[in-house]
């Protein structure tokens, strides 16, 4: 009893400090060129991924939310609603889900590759969806922008994919030196 107890306070305090590091890197977002300058690459799903692969798919879940959460308490938005952070928060959620399942499935470093690409396509796909029914949309009811929908293939889809590619790279390269640290707590967890 005494051991998980430390364990959860363990898991609790890794979360508060991933969501710390995913909020700040948040902030470190850049436009691309090519693409509309509301869309920002920004690299703050990576400590949602470690998190998930540390402590299970909910901690990666948490880093998300309170990463989001912290942003728009800094930031604000320009809605007044936190439409670009809930869509931050789902294409995070839909990229940390499946690569923590396929990494699960696989379990090595061509794993977590192959994980990444299935991230960064369900990512990529889903919120286009998304994008089209719903986020587009709400920016053009509460901003009065123009309908922006037919941004959706030329410009988002892309971007998303360029987007996952260049977190996908960044992570690896990352994991390619924590991977034996992440299986050492992964088994203490479990245990």
């Amino acid at each position: 009893m005494e051991k998980r107890k430390k364990l959860n306070v363990k898991a609790y305090v890794s979360i508060g400090m991933l969501s710390s590091i995913a909020y700040l890197l948040m902030l470190i977002q850049f436009p691309l060129p090519m693409f509309p300058n509301f869309l920002f690459v920004d690299f703050s799903d990576i400590p949602a991924v470690i998190a998930g692969l540390v402590f299970g798919p909910l901690a990666g879940i948490l880093v998300e939310l309170f990463k989001n959460i912290l942003n728009y308490i800094a930031t604000g938005s320009q809605t007044g609603v936190p439409v670009g952070h809930i869509a931050n928060f789902v294409a995070g959620i839909v990229f940390v889900l499946p690569t923590l399942f396929v990494y699960n499935r696989l379990k090595t470093r061509k794993g977590m590759t192959i994980a990444l690409v299935a991230g960064t396509v369900i990512m990529a796909v889903v919120m286009s969806i998304l994008n089209y029914i719903v986020i587009l949309p709400a920016y053009t009811l509460l901003m009065g922008f123009p309908d922006m929908r037919n941004l959706v293939v030329p410009a988002i889809l892309p971007f998303n994919i360029l987007k996952g590619i260049m977190m996908s790279i960044i992570f690896m390269l990352l994991f390619i030196r924590m991977q034996a640290w992440i299986n050492k707590f992964s088994v203490i967890k479990r245990a």
